[in-house]
């Protein structure tokens, strides 16, 4: 590999990463649901490419095997995330009363 790919390839990560860090540590409570809907979104683009390199003929056994690591971690993220997100948003739900407090309010 070229070093100033190599180079830029690593400046673009340590930007992403301090950048990333930026945001999220200045979101509002409230606005960490959707937000977590959003990135669970992203996930699932990582999980289609993760399985393209998963499943291509002409890549190494290496790049098989992180495409199948790859795979796994994504879909550990999206299921884990939305089941996260699922739950946080029943806690937004007004609770119902039990129908024997109904039963008894209505005589």
């Amino acid at each position: 590999m070229n070093p100033a790919v190599l180079i830029a390839s690593v400046y673009v990560f340590a930007l992403a990463a301090f950048l990333g860090y930026q945001v999220i540590s200045r979101v509002p409570p409230l606005l960490h649901t959707p937000l977590m809907s959003a990135t669970n979104a992203i996930s699932g683009i990582s999980l289609i490419g993760s399985l393209v390199l998963a499943g291509a003929a002409h890549y190494p056994t290496f790049a098989h095997i992180l495409g199948f690591v790859a795979v796994t971690t994504a879909t550990i993220n999206v299921v884990g995330g939305f089941g996260l997100t699922d739950r946080m948003l029943k806690m937004f739900n007004k609770r119902k009363p039990p129908i024997a407090n109904i039963v008894k309010d209505a005589k």
